[in-house]
């Protein structure tokens, strides 16, 4: 299998980047660029940026943002927010994005990931799924980065993510809600779910707050990448640390 991935996450809202508890609460952890310079030092092997208020407020995000981002970065970086087009991806990778993510756009017009992935290539095409349990079963949640907005898209996860790999997406992060911003590890019973149902790769994301919960989702879930946030931004895991944890369990990792 080819490297895990080491992803930092930042939650993006006027600049700055923010972060919560399952998606409520948020607080501010720093300047946007000064954070995505020292995770491009540490050896993050790519940057995932979101507009968090892009999709409840109507809006994409700022491209001449994406321009100032990709001038800093010599590594991958997704962006998402508020794409509702495929002109609107275009424009996003035309500024110096690798990737584009859709999410609760995807959820209003399916069909928009299938002609993002004819015109613009599967692998440019990620598209986001903040999924949380009920009962028995997980339901995916559109409009996340507004509380106030934020609800069930009535959609089974698993049933969504089969769809959405069907339809072009390159590329699914999982967003484990109850999970986000606690710290108690990633979801690994959902996570193995959905590597069971892809053959696309995943991206494990929600949970994350030592290494070893990073090796366990890589061992046991089988994921393609681990997105982080607050074990990230407050220093209490630094990237390189995290390597060579991994390294040493016999995980493949990029220096």
């Amino acid at each position: 299998m080819t490297a895990r991935r080491i992803i930092p996450c930042l939650d993006v809202r006027d600049g700055r980047v923010v972060k919560g508890i399952r998606f409520e609460g948020h607080r501010d952890m720093g300047n946007a660029s000064e954070l995505a310079a020292r995770y491009r030092d540490q050896g993050a092997d790519e940057l995932v940026f979101y507009d968090i208020t892009a999709s409840p407020e109507g809006r994409t995000l700022d491209y001449g943002w994406v321009r100032d981002i990709a001038r800093l970065l010599d590594i991958p970086f997704c962006v998402a927010g508020g794409i509702r087009s495929v002109d609107q991806a275009a424009r996003c990778l035309d500024h110096g994005a690798d990737k584009v993510s859709i999410n609760s756009p995807a959820l209003e017009r399916p069909d928009l990931i299938g002609e993002m992935a004819l015109r613009l290539g599967s692998q440019c095409v990620v598209v986001g799924v903040d999924s949380r349990r009920s009962g028995d079963d997980w339901i995916v949640h559109q409009y996340t980065g507004d509380a106030t907005r934020s609800r069930s898209a009535q959609r089974r996860t698993m049933d969504w993510i089969t769809e959405a790999q069907t339809l072009g997406a390159g590329e699914i992060v999982l967003n484990c809600m109850d999970e986000d911003g606690v710290r108690h590890g990633y979801d690994l019973t959902q996570l193995a779910a959905a590597r069971a149902r892809l053959t696309v790769p995943l991206v494990a994301s929600g949970g994350a707050g030592s290494a070893s919960h990073f090796l366990e989702v890589f061992q046991q879930a089988d994921v393609s990448g681990a997105l982080a946030a607050s074990v990230f931004h407050t220093g209490a895991l630094p990237i390189p640390r995290l390597k060579a944890f991994l390294a040493g369990a016999g995980l493949e990792v990029r220096p």
